[in-house]
């Protein structure tokens, strides 16, 4: 046993010679020597290579910050892609693709202090890869690439973070983002608005609870930043610090501020004065008239851009969930103008304010992200809005699991099934005939099936009918149709099974 496991170790020690060398690209007959000494290594274990413990020793189970989903957990997933990619249709988007991996110079330095959750790929001896971390950085460089200046895009795709998970709060590290973003020089606040609206529809029509959708403009935040003495260089960091505000409590941001971030105290605390504003167009006409930022024209840009986008929020009826909220700063290098972000709220005792418990959806203006990767820095103004579909995947689970709902993980209208044996041939004439038709159905793949178990089948997977062949059926032409819910059955002539199956059961979605 001991000479196995020498010779084990010798094998793995060898393994990353040949390993190191062809990383270092060495001449193919110095691999293929090295190769040769760990052929023979193997070759000493004979037909025991089997390696009973090593096989002992791996956990089967998914990378960390991932997870796979049942057929229950991904009918969920489809009725809210359903939902969203209606919304985006609803609103003239079109939809693209790109890459799941960019070139890492395309990715670096447009996330911030997020930059170190990028995941970085093996050097393959030719690219510097990287996965994407979003779907924005992506999209404005196929713009730039495409010389594409007018666009109005969705795109559903996964993206990666190397960020710490909560799987139970819908945080991982491969997941989907639903963007929707408008590309183009339009007049002012007009798109900003219509993405607000678009997170409105598909957080009101997937029914996950009360929410609010935050606005705020990444001009007034650096405008504050400077009225309040904060020095320019230091204007993205300390909006880093701001931006965990949804997550800690403003003693912890400001600590940060003065004792990591070099911030004066009196300067802290002139910027919790303003990031504790919380209000709707009124707070933007009552900070118009503040005589610190009436000094600074960017900020006087923001609340003039924030005034106009709620004269549009009030004209889509969508200014009773929309709060304009001076502590949202979204972390993200990117943004230049309105920022927005969707949080859900927990409902409090009576006469208590609710609670929000997280972010679902987020966004903003970022106008100069295109010109980045144009050769002569060419401006194509952007706006859009991410949602973060995870986090409602994980609400509509907890909801369902806690509610005797039933969730059907296929479509199929009918099953065609036969009272007597030796029928198989003719259910699956029967069953082509209803695929032809476009019905969705199914058959059992038995070819002497009882007919119980064909209905239990149908209980079992919330199948609403069956059609029944039998001798007599045969020779009279109709086939018998059972409402598996109520047990009626009728007889149906068959060129009218089709429209009478539709009729009974119409396509229709999984809930």
């Amino acid at each position: 046993m001991e000479g196995k496991a020498s010779v084990k170790e010798e094998i793995r020690a060898q393994t990353e010679v040949v390993s190191t060398l062809k990383a270092q690209k060495a001449s193919q007959e110095q691999i293929e020597k090295e190769m040769s000494k760990l052929l023979q290594l193997k070759a000493q274990l004979g037909g025991e290579d089997d390696d009973d413990e090593d096989k002992h020793s791996f956990v089967l189970k998914t990378p960390k910050g991932t997870r796979d989903f049942n057929p229950r957990q991904m009918a969920i997933r489809e009725k809210v892609f359903d939902i969203i990619v209606s919304c985006f249709k609803r609103h003239g988007a079109e939809t693209i693709d790109t890459p799941v991996f960019e070139l890492k110079e395309t990715l670096m330095g447009k996330y911030g202090e997020d930059s170190k959750l990028i995941y970085d790929l093996k050097d393959q001896g030719g690219e510097l890869l990287s996965l994407r971390y979003d779907l924005t950085v992506p999209f404005a460089r196929y713009l730039a690439m495409n010389k594409i200046t007018n666009i109005r895009r969705y795109h559903i795709a996964k993206v990666y973070r190397r960020d710490n998970p909560a799987m139970t709060r819908g945080r991982f590290r491969e997941f989907y983002q639903c963007d929707f973003d408008v590309a183009g020089h339009y007049d002012p606040m007009i798109p900003d608005a219509e993405c607000v609206r678009i997170v409105y529809e598909i957080l009101s029509k997937v029914d996950v609870g009360d929410f609010r959708i935050k606005v705020n403009d990444r001009r007034l935040l650096d405008g504050m930043f400077a009225v309040c003495g904060v020095p320019d260089d230091k204007f993205r960091t300390i909006c880093s610090s701001v931006d965990k505000l949804d997550k800690a409590s403003w003693e912890d941001v400001r600590s940060e501020m003065v004792n990591e971030k070099g911030v004066a105290p009196e300067t802290a605390d002139q910027i919790g004065k303003y990031v504790s504003k919380r209000g709707g167009q009124d707070l933007a006409e009552e900070l118009l008239r503040d005589p610190n930022l009436a000094q600074n024209a960017q900020a006087q840009a923001g609340l003039r851009d924030m005034t106009l986008l709620f004269n549009y929020l009030q004209l889509f009826k969508v200014t009773d969930k929309v709060v304009f909220d001076l502590s949202l700063a979204r972390g993200l290098d990117y943004y230049t103008g309105v920022i927005y972000e969707a949080v859900l709220i927990q409902p409090q005792d009576a006469g208590e304010e609710g609670v929000a418990v997280g972010s679902v959806a987020g966004g903003g203006r970022y106008d100069e992200l295109v010109g980045m990767f144009d050769t002569r820095g060419k401006i194509v103004p952007c706006v859009g809005v991410s949602i973060g579909i995870e986090r409602l995947f994980s609400i509509m689970e907890q909801k369902l699991e806690s509610s005797a709902e039933k969730v059907r993980t296929t479509e199929t209208q009918v099953l065609v099934a036969s009272a007597q044996k030796s029928l198989l041939e003719e259910r699956l004439k029967l069953v082509a005939e209803l695929w032809d038709a476009g019905i969705k159905a199914e058959v059992v793949y038995k070819e002497n099936p009882k007919l119980l178990n064909q209905f239990q089948h149908c209980e079992e997977s919330g199948i609403p009918l069956v059609a029944i062949l039998g001798e007599q059926e045969l020779k009279d032409g109709v086939v018998k149709l059972r409402c598996v819910a109520s047990r009626e059955e009728v007889e149906v002539p068959r060129a009218q099974l089709v429209a009478e199956i539709n009729r009974r059961a119409p396509p229709q979605q999984k809930f």
